[in-house]
C-alpha cells in the first residue's frame, strides 16, 4: 500500500510542478497580453485621430476591438494550458446561452450600438435630446453613449434605449429658427416696435439674412398685443442669439418709450 502511495505522488509532483509551470507562464502572457492590448488600442485611437477620422467610429471601433482582442486572448491562454476547446466550447456555448438570458438588455445595448454606426443619427459633438436628457455627444462606446450636460455633468445612456427612442438632433442641420415673442401695450404703436426690433436684428451679425426676419402680431392677449419674431442663425449661435434678443429688444423698448405689459392687481380696502 505504501509503495502504491508512494509511486502515485512520485507520478503527481512531476505532473504538478509542470501544469504549476503552465499555470505561472498562463498568467504573465495574460498580463503582457492585456498591457500590450491597452497599449495597442491606445494607438490606434492616436492614429485614427490623427488621420482626422470620424470619431464616431473611432471611439466605436477601438471599443469592439478592444473587446475581440480580450476574448481571443483569453481563449489562446486557455488552449494553451491544455483544456480541450471542443470541451471549451461547449462551457462557452452553455455559459453564453445563461448569460445571453440573464444580459439580454446588454445584447439590446450591443445591436443598438450598431445601428448607431449603421444609421448615424447623430455623431461626436452633435447636441442632442433622448431619453429626458439633452447634451453634446462626447463617446459613443459599444454599449453606452455619453453626453455632456451642459452643466458640465456626464450622462451614460445605454445604446438599446436610444435606438428605440425618440431623438431630437439639434445639430444635424446647419441653421436653425430662433422664436422669441414680446407683449406690447394696447397703447403703444406696432410699427415703431417692429422698427425697434428690426434695430437690435441689425445690430448682431450672427443673425442671417436670408431667410429674412419675419415678424407679425400673432395674438391680441388679455394684457399685451404679441409680437412673434422669426429669425434664423447657424445653429451654433442659436443660444448667443436668443439670449441676446431677450435683452435688447428690452433695453430698446425702454429707449423707444414702449411698454411691456405684466399682469397687475389693485388692492381697494373698504372701511366701514
Amino acid at each position: 500500500m505504501k509503495e502504491k502511495l508512494g509511486s502515485a505522488l512520485s507520478d503527481l509532483i512531476p505532473q504538478a510542478l509542470t501544469y504549476g509551470k503552465m499555470l505561472i507562464i498562463a498568467l504573465i502572457i495574460l498580463f503582457l497580453g492585456f498591457w500590450l492590448i491597452k497599449k495597442l488600442i491606445r494607438g490606434m485611437k492616436a492614429l485614427m485621430e490623427k488621420r482626422n477620422l470620424d470619431p464616431t467610429l473611432t471611439s466605436f471601433s477601438v471599443s469592439v476591438i478592444n473587446i475581440a482582442l480580450k476574448v481571443l486572448l483569453i481563449i489562446s491562454v486557455v488552449s494553451y494550458i491544455g483544456i480541450p476547446m471542443t470541451s471549451f466550447v461547449a462551457i462557452l456555448g452553455a455559459a453564453s446561452l445563461a448569460v445571453g438570458m440573464a444580459l439580454q438588455g446588454t445584447l439590446q445595448n450591443f445591436a443598438g450600438g450598431v445601428m448607431l454606426l449603421l444609421f448615424r443619427p447623430f455623431k461626436v459633438g452633435d447636441f442632442i435630446e433622448v431619453s429626458g436628457y439633452s447634451g453634446v455627444v462626447k463617446e459613443i462606446q459599444i454599449f453606452n453613449t455619453f453626453l455632456t450636460t451642459g452643466d458640465n455633468k456626464v450622462v451614460l445612456i445605454p445604446n438599446g434605449g436610444i435606438s428605440t427612442s425618440s431623438m431630437t438632433n439639434y445639430s444635424r442641420l446647419p441653421e436653425r429658427r430662433v422664436d422669441l415673442t414680446f407683449g406690447i401695450g394696447y397703447g403703444d404703436d406696432i410699427d415703431k416696435a417692429y422698427e425697434a426690433i428690426r434695430a437690435v436684428i441689425a445690430r448682431k451679425p450672427e443673425i442671417l439674412t436670408t431667410p429674412e426676419p419675419f415678424m407679425a402680431v400673432s395674438n391680441l392677449g388679455d394684457n399685451s398685443v404679441d409680437i412673434v419674431v422669426r429669425i434664423w442663425v447657424k445653429s451654433e449661435d442659436y443660444w448667443a442669439v436668443f439670449f441676446y434678443m431677450n435683452e435688447f429688444v428690452k433695453k430698446e423698448f425702454d429707449k423707444q418709450g414702449i411698454s411691456i405689459p405684466f399682469p397687475q392687481r389693485d388692492v381697494h380696502i373698504i372701511k366701514d
